[in-house]
């Protein structure tokens, strides 16, 4: 990821669920807020509800892959918390790549839709 950091502290986390805008789908849910800053800040969650250490570790790299390969059409300046539901355990990549994008264009973060390389 270039032009994002990571978000990592408990307390902005808390500030994004508290202040920032969602939205959700079946498989995600996706919190942002302006954060003042040239980069963004990304953040993924997925609960212990989900499965186990690999289940939980092939969400989050798919997550995060989604994440990087639209990293250039994302407006600057924004920290944006993924937290996975329980139908992503289940979904395939396309899936879940559809569901995030759609909530980061509607939240406005995601600039341009293109095409997105030929995975499908």
């Amino acid at each position: 990821m270039k032009i994002t950091t990571s978000l990592k502290r408990n307390h902005e986390f808390k500030r994004l669920y508290n202040k920032g805008k969602s939205a959700a789908s079946q498989y995600a849910v996706v919190y942002c807020r302006r954060n003042g800053g040239r980069k963004n800040r990304l953040g993924v969650t997925v609960s212990t509800k989900l499965g186990g250490a690999v289940v939980r570790n092939r969400i989050r790299r798919r997550l995060k892959e989604i994440y990087r390969l639209s990293e250039e059409k994302l407006t600057p300046g924004y920290d944006v918390v993924i937290v996975a539901r329980a139908k992503s355990r289940l979904s395939n990549f396309c899936e879940l790549e559809a569901s995030v994008l759609s909530l980061l264009k509607k939240l406005g973060v995601l600039t341009q839709v293109g095409d997105t390389g030929g995975r499908g």
